[in-house]
C-alpha cells in the first residue's frame, strides 16, 4: 500500500502570554490562586478507537482529510466526519475520486460524493487530496492533486471542486496560483463570506524517477469567497501568504510537501513544513497583501518525523501527526516548546512503527479527543 513513509520566543512574549493567563484568574472570584498555563492536551488521551472503515463501495482507498461537518445540511448532519480517499481501487495515488461520510450517531459510513475521473475545469483531472473544508453554507470545497498512473510523472496541476451539500460538483476553482493544492485547509467561515488557506504544492515538481530533489517553490494561497444565498461560492480575492516551501517527488508517498494548516491568535496561521521538519509561523495572515515567505520558525526537529496535518486543541497547543512515525506531537505555538508526543498507531509492522500511515487529524466537536486516518487499513480512528 502506497503510505507518506519514508524562536525560541523572547522571555517578554512567554511573559505576556503568563501574564493573560494570570489576569484571568484575577478575574475570576473564583480563582484563589494564580492559574497556569494550560496542561498538555495529550496527558487527557487515554485511548484510540477504530471507528469505520473509509473504503467506498467503488473500492477507493487511502484516507487523506478530515473534517467535521459544522452544520446540517443536503445528504450530511452537523458532526459528521468527512474523509477524502487519495488512491483508486488498483491503489495508485492521485487517481481517488471518493469523500465519504461518517455519522458518529448511526455509526454508519455512507458516499458523499464519487466525483468523474476528468473534471472540466480541473486540469489533469481528479485525485481527492487532503485539503478539504465544510462550510456554514452548506458548500464543501475539496482539492484535487491528480495523477494519471499514481505518480508526479504525470501529475496535472488540479483544482479546488465546489461541491454542494448533496456531493453534486457546482463548479472549481483552478487558475495560476493553483497547482496540487495539498495540505488541510484552514477556514474562516462567517457564513456569506469565508477565507481558505491552502497549500500548493506542484509548483516545478517532476518526477520520481526522472528529478526527486527538493523544490523550495510550494506556496500557501490565502483564497477570500463571497457565499451568495442559493449560489456556489465566488472567489473575491487570492493572495500567496507564504512561499518557497520544499516540496519532493517520491515514489512510495507521491508527494512530500506542506500539508498542515491551522489558525491561531494574533491573525497568525501555521504551516506544517514536512522538508524542512518544521512548524513555520505566518503573521498577519489573513490582512497581508504580499508573501511573508517561509515565515518564523516556531520549532523544529525533535520530536517532529516529517509533520503533517494541523489541528487546533482547545488549550491552544497545535496537534501535528508525524509521517515517519505513529505519533501525534503536542506542541505550544507560543514557547515553540514541543509538550509531548503520544503513539496513535503504534503498528510495528512499519519500521519505526506507524510510519507511513497518519495523515489527517481533526478535533472532536466537544474538544474531548480528535480524529484521524490510518493508511494500512484504511480506517477512521478516535482518540480520547
Amino acid at each position: 500500500m502506497s503510505r507518506h513513509r519514508d524562536m525560541v520566543l523572547r522571555d517578554s512574549r512567554r511573559a505576556l502570554a503568563l501574564g493573560a493567563w494570570v489576569a484571568l484568574a484575577v478575574a475570576t472570584p473564583q480563582a484563589a490562586a494564580p492559574a497556569t498555563p494550560p496542561a498538555s492536551f495529550l496527558d487527557g488521551i487515554h485511548r484510540q478507537t477504530v471507528l469505520t472503515s473509509t473504503v467506498p463501495d467503488n473500492g477507493d482507498q487511502n484516507p487523506y482529510a478530515i473534517v467535521v461537518a459544522p452544520v446540517s445540511a443536503g445528504s450530511f448532519q452537523k458532526d459528521d466526519v468527512l474523509i477524502t480517499n487519495f488512491n483508486n481501487a488498483g491503489n495508485l495515488q492521485g487517481l481517488g475520486a471518493t469523500i465519504v461520510n461518517y455519522n458518529p450517531t448511526t455509526k454508519k459510513l455512507t458516499t458523499f460524493a464519487a466525483l468523474p475521473r476528468d473534471l472540466a475545469g480541473c486540469p489533469g483531472g481528479v485525485g481527492l487530496s487532503t485539503a478539504l473544508a465544510v462550510l456554514k453554507s452548506g458548500w464543501v470545497i475539496v482539492g484535487s492533486a491528480p495523477s494519471a498512473d499514481g505518480t508526479t510523472g504525470t501529475r496535472g496541476a488540479g483544482c479546488l471542486i465546489v461541491l454542494d451539500a448533496n456531493g453534486k460538483v457546482a463548479g472549481t476553482i483552478a487558475g495560476d496560483k493553483i497547482d496540487m493544492p495539498w495540505g488541510n485547509m484552514a477556514v474562516i467561515d462567517n457564513g456569506d463570506t469565508a477565507t481558505l488557506f491552502v497549500s500548493n504544492a506542484g509548483f516545478g515538481v517532476g518526477s520520481p524517477d526522472g528529478d526527486p530533489r527538493v523544490v523550495n517553490q510550494a506556496a500557501v494561497l490565502r483564497i477570500k469567497l463571497s457565499i451568495p444565498e442559493g449560489k456556489p461560492p465566488a472567489v473575491v480575492d487570492q493572495t500567496v501568504v507564504g512561499s518557497g516551501f520544499g516540496s519532493q517527488p517520491n515514489k512510495d508517498v507521491f508527494l512530500i510537501g506542506p500539508t498542515g494548516l491551522a489558525l491561531g491568535p494574533n491573525d497568525t496561521l501555521y504551516v506544517s513544513d514536512a522538508t524542512g521538519n518544521r512548524i513555520s509561523a505566518i503573521w498577519d495572515a489573513t490582512t497581508r497583501d504580499h508573501s511573508a515567505g517561509v515565515g518564523r520558525t516556531v520549532t523544529k526537529d525533535g520530536l517532529l518525523q516529517t509533520p503533517l496535518a494541523l489541528a487546533t486543541a482547545p488549550n491552544g497547543h497545535l496537534l501535528v501527526v508525524n509521517a515517519k512515525n505513529g505519533q501525534v506531537v503536542e506542541i505550544d505555538p507560543v514557547s515553540g516548546d514541543q509538550i509531548k508526543a503520544r503513539w496513535i498507531d503504534p503498528n510495528k509492522a512499519q519500521k519505526p512503527p506507524g510510519s507511513g500511515d497518519l495523515f489527517g487529524i481533526a478535533m472532536t466537536p466537544a474538544g474531548d479527543g480528535f480524529y484521524f486516518v490510518k493508511d494500512e487499513d484504511n480506517t477512521l480512528a478516535i482518540a480520547k
